[in-house]
């Protein structure tokens, strides 16, 4: 056969890059769309047939590879020389099919890219939601729900401790205060695609591990020169160092590969603290986007840290405890204290996901002190309307109210709080404040230790969809308030959807978690119960409730499932060895496993971290601890 003619190879070429450049191949795109597409089909057929031709054995695999979604450029594809395509004998209808089909597969993959909207701002990048195999951000969605609705492999049948249990420790570099994070099948360069677990230490360091060996990909350290982590500043709440404590966000559709979105603390040789924001490329760890971006803000008032009608945000005093929240492109980040030693106010700063400018400022306390975010080391909530729900901390709060309902001087301390973010501009919207926050204020029994839960649309006993949200603190009542009405403050009573007085059996250090219509509840020195909803209101007492207390601070649950079936509670117990547990979700009192129960210790996976978060993806169950990740899966 004679050999194809150099202006065939050369459009061949042109072709190949041009679907690089569509992202028709690139881990980029919507990959499951393009293969369910009928040309898409016809081209998977015909491209490893004519690659085939040219008599390597290693063509048919590299090319299934390349329209199944892998890297163009990437390893199985240098397996194919083009010296191939010039130098063997390929025949020209062989060839043209080749080019066909291609080519056929670049319009399918165009055409579904055609439908995709951008949100607003510019930005193509959606904001976290819950996937299969993929936890992006903390508690595995905006709403923080926690739930995992694609679990298939642990059930309630296997996970017991004959069947189940710690394979493994990822030790790290310093405690592990941030959930970690998961993503499957990464192209790491040089290394194959990999499942990869994304930790975060204090001692300011992130790593990609496999999530299914332990074997570490890679490691970077978000320090500066000459920077070591923060110290404590005195407060024992972070220590012995402070860097990343806030659980990382994650956009697959950011940079060239994804982006891990990180705000770290350090010091440097003068004395001076940092805050400074990261983005990582989820491949390697590299800086993205010009990063990192050192954390600055200022905003009118006279309250805590001012000067000359602005309130400053300084890096020393100010702790962002609570996770990341990404939404519509926009990073947010959320600003608490060491140990409420003042000055310091509470901030919510905005940056732009692809150049990390920041685009939006807001004070929450900017005429008064305290009111920051902690929320026990959650994360702000989100619903599809682009709004943001925070619980803040004991602060000032300005009882004289203007015509709207809203405090004089814009002082919400001690609020369950909803803020727009329209045109990237940040806003309180609406909220609720407790009829006795001077009370609350006063005595550090602030609503702001617990995290906001979004619920999902619910229908009341009158027929109407009612737009709820959840939240808990010191003071053991659970409110339930209306998103579209959320109450604002009246001194002698509350106007919220629902409040159940003395629900649990202490304050709240953590964050609730949602499954089919069920909120769980983790108190410390409580049991873990499970509240059921009828008709949008839920029950006033728990359905069903874990056999054991939870000491100091309490529980974060998290629940696997295969859509409703198989549901699985998991929660860990704070304590010297630090304990794993997993109940029936549908009904607490029956426990399916604990770490405790094998014997000699099998299980024992390190000591235990407060307000940590297990992580359940793809049939294994990760804990951080004071030194790693525990990684629990089934043994056989």
């Amino acid at each position: 056969m004679p050999r194809p003619r150099p202006t065939t190879i050369t459009a061949l070429r042109l072709l190949l890059r041009t679907l690089q450049a569509n992202q028709c191949v690139s881990r980029e795109s919507n990959n499951a769309d393009c293969r369910k597409n009928g040309w898409g089909n016809l081209a998977k057929v015909l491209v490893p047939w004519s690659f085939a031709r040219t008599g390597q054995s290693d063509a048919l695999p590299a090319a299934v590879n390349f329209l199944s979604g892998g890297d163009l450029i990437g390893p199985h594809w240098r397996k194919i020389p083009f010296r191939y395509l010039l130098l063997k004998p390929i025949g020209s209808a062989a060839l043209s099919l080749l080019i066909l089909s291609a080519g056929l597969y670049l319009v399918s993959c165009n055409a579904s890219k055609s439908t995709t909207t951008s949100n607003p701002g510019g930005s193509s990048s959606p904001p976290p939601v819950m996937a299969a195999n993929a936890m992006l951000t903390y508690h595995n969605d905006n709403a923080r729900t926690g739930q995992n609705l694609n679990e298939t492999t642990l059930t309630t049948a296997n996970v017991n401790s004959s069947s189940f249990g710690k394979l493994f420790v990822i030790p790290v570099d310093g405690k592990v205060d941030a959930q970690p994070l998961y993503l499957s099948k990464v192209s790491i360069p040089n290394q194959g695609t990999h499942n990869v677990l994304y930790i975060a230490s204090e001692h300011g360091s992130v790593y990609g591990f496999d999530a299914d060996t332990g074997a570490s990909l890679w490691q970077v350290s978000t320090l500066s020169s000459g920077e070591t982590p923060s110290d404590d500043h005195g407060c024992s709440q972070v220590t012995p160092e402070i860097g990343i404590t806030s659980t990382p966000v994650i956009d697959p559709k950011a940079g060239p590969n994804g982006t891990i979105y990180v705000v770290a603390m350090s010091k440097d040789a003068s004395g001076n603290y940092h805050q400074r924001l990261h983005a990582l490329n989820i491949a390697s760890g590299a800086e993205e986007f010009g990063g990192p971006r050192d954390i600055q803000a200022s905003y009118p008032g006279n309250g805590d840290n001012s000067s000359g009608g602005n309130v400053i945000f300084d890096p020393g005093q100010q702790l962002e405890r609570p996770g990341l929240l990404l939404l519509n492109g926009v990073i947010y980040t959320t600003w608490g204290s060491h140990c409420d030693i003042r000055p310091y106010t509470g901030w919510v700063l905005g940056y732009d996901g692809s150049t990390l400018t920041q685009v939006a400022v807001l004070n929450v306390t900017p005429n008064g002190n305290e009111g920051s975010f902690w929320m026990s080391g959650t994360a702000p909530a989100a619903d599809a309307n682009g709004n943001i729900y925070a619980l803040d901390a004991n602060g000032t709060f300005d009882t004289t109210l203007n015509a709207q309902g809203f405090p004089s001087q814009g002082d919400f301390g001690n609020a369950f709080l909803k803020i727009t973010t329209t045109n990237r501009q940040l806003a309180v919207a609406d909220y609720f404040e407790m009829f006795n926050q001077a009370t609350e204020n006063s005595t550090d029994a602030d609503l702001g230790s617990g995290g906001a839960l979004v619920l999902p649309d619910l229908t009341d006993g009158s027929g109407q969809t009612r737009h709820l949200a959840v939240g808990a603190g010191k003071d053991a009542n659970i409110y339930v308030v209306d998103r579209d009405n959320m109450g604002k403050f009246d001194p002698s009573a509350n106007h919220i959807n629902q409040e159940i007085k003395g629900a649990l059996g202490s304050g709240v250090f953590s964050m609730p978690a949602y499954f089919n219509n069920t909120v769980y509840y983790g108190a410390p020195g409580d049991h873990l119960k499970a509240f059921a909803i009828s008709n949008a209101q839920l029950a006033s007492a728990p359905g069903s409730q874990t056999g054991n207390i939870f000491p100091y601070p309490g529980t974060t649950p998290s629940i696997s499932a295969n859509g409703t079936s198989n549901a699985i509670l998991w929660a860990v117990e704070n304590s010297s060895n630090a304990v794993l547990h997993a109940y029936d979700a549908t009904n607490l009192a029956n426990e399916l496993y604990n770490s405790n129960q094998a014997s000699c210790g099998r299980d024992q996976f390190g000591a235990g971290n407060k307000f940590i978060t297990p992580t359940v993806a793809k049939g294994k169950v990760y804990v951080g601890t004071t030194n790693g990740v525990g990684v629990f899966g089934l043994l056989h």
